[in-house]
């Protein structure tokens, strides 16, 4: 049972502080909408959400299934959910913007203890509403 506890520690350890991460610091290159959908994408990897601003109506849509109803939930997501500890980085981030809508595409990496197990090609529009993200809409496409 010691040897379980130690494994899961590591592991989580190894999730929470994984390599590749594409960096909390702010891009003065970047818009201000484009560093919005920057600060949500280093909240994947870093499970700190305090950068993001997201409207209260704020949605979320992944391979067309709605994945969030609200700001506060997808913050609570990026903190807390499951589905966002096996990021282990990102990496490869190119913006393009047009209006209050910023498309992100970048390179995901997943696994577990360390171990990269998948990578994935993200396609991701933010529509944002006075500099807070009201929509993401997500395409995954394993590499």
């Amino acid at each position: 049972m010691k040897q379980v506890a130690v494994v899961s520690a590591a592991a989580a350890a190894a999730l929470t502080f994984g390599s590749g991460s594409s960096g909390a610091a702010t891009d003065p290159a970047l818009s201000p909408n484009a560093a919005m959908a920057k600060a949500y994408i280093d909240a994947l990897v870093s499970h700190d959400a305090s950068a993001v601003r997201f409207t209260p109506d704020a949605t979320r849509v992944e391979a067309g299934l709605k994945t969030g109803t609200s700001g506060p939930q997808l913050s609570n997501d990026l903190e807390h959910g499951v589905q966002y500890q096996v990021i282990q980085g990102v990496r490869d981030i190119k913006f393009s913007e047009a209006g209050d809508v910023v498309t992100a595409r970048y390179l995901l990496d997943s696994g577990v203890a360390g171990i990269r197990l998948m990578t994935v090609d993200i396609v991701e529009t933010f529509a944002m509403t006075e500099g807070a993200i009201h929509t993401i809409v997500a395409t995954i496409t394993p590499v």
